[in-house]
């Protein structure tokens, strides 16, 4: 489900818009994908337990579920068959459900609407505002990184690496709806890491690549039809708020480009006690 929220003066940076940076990937990050082709799951960086109350690859936080990691998704047929779908490619027309795994390249190049029917398919929903942001900096409210503290650490989250329009069609690229969707852009070697890829970019509870990597689509849509993503990507994390605290209004509902993912939610089943460190 999709909620109205306030419409706020936003932000109408663009993210993209920003140079290529000359920085290179944290030894956790070498995890790119060199050819066009489905999600295939790997084995984790840190294989996450169980967490009472909550469907497998999820992180238990409070009353709420929350995947720990960049959705991928698979295609449906009229049957409700799955089959692969590659995550440099729309889903424009296609019947989607998300899929959660350590290791995969996450679905860029998806919409807020396309996201939410996702995420319900798999019978979940977008995060809220304040379920993406407890998750994100933990316990300590203060905080405005998963790594702890309002000290940006360049490096630990997969971010600041500038627009991949320019690195891949040069400097005076226009920033259209088609070349935004390329799917050559997320094959940028130095730009999409795989899920968990950045071992250090991981919050308290255990949830990956809340901040960089791909921004993530929430729930809330403002009155003016525009939807929110959150966390920055692997351009840009710090432009339109620093890390954890990072929001980007700019955009209708229904826009996508290579930046754009999700991860979804769902509420915990509250009949499962929760450990008393949740």
């Amino acid at each position: 489900m999709l909620l109205v929220a306030p419409s706020g003066s936003g932000d109408a940076r663009h993210p993209h818009a920003l140079a290529p940076a000359n920085s290179t990937r944290t030894s956790g990050g070498n995890a790119s994908a060199s050819s066009l082709g489905a999600a295939t799951a790997s084995t984790p960086h840190l294989p996450p337990a169980l967490s009472p109350g909550c469907p497998p690859g999820m992180a238990r936080i409070k009353g709420y579920c929350i995947d720990r990691y960049e959705a991928y998704v698979v295609e449906l047929d009229q049957n409700g068959g799955e089959s692969a779908h590659s995550p440099y490619t729309p889903v424009d027309g296609l019947r989607v459900r998300a899929k959660v795994a350590g290791g995969v390249v996450p679905q860029g190049y998806i919409s807020q609407r396309q996201a939410a029917e996702a995420c319900q398919s798999a019978g979940k929903r977008l995060c809220s505002a304040p379920e993406f942001s407890l998750a994100c900096r933990g316990p300590n409210e203060k905080a405005s990184y998963p790594y702890g503290g309002t000290r940006h650490q360049p490096g630990k989250c997969n971010e600041g690496k500038g627009s991949a329009v320019s690195e891949v069609f040069g400097p005076s690229a226009p920033f259209n709806s088609l070349l935004m969707n390329d799917p050559r852009l997320n094959h940028w070697a130095g730009g999409l890491a795989k899920t968990g890829a950045f071992t250090e970019s991981v919050s308290p509870f255990g949830v990956f690549d809340l901040v960089g990597n791909l921004h993530e689509w929430g729930s809330e849509v403002a009155l003016n039809g525009h939807g929110y993503f959150r966390g920055g990507f692997y351009g840009d994390a710090e432009i339109n708020g620093p890390g954890c605290d990072y929001v980007t209004k700019a955009h209708a509902a229904g826009y996508h480009d290579y930046s754009t993912g999700f991860r979804c939610c769902q509420d915990a089943d509250e009949a499962v006690t929760q450990s008393p460190a949740h």
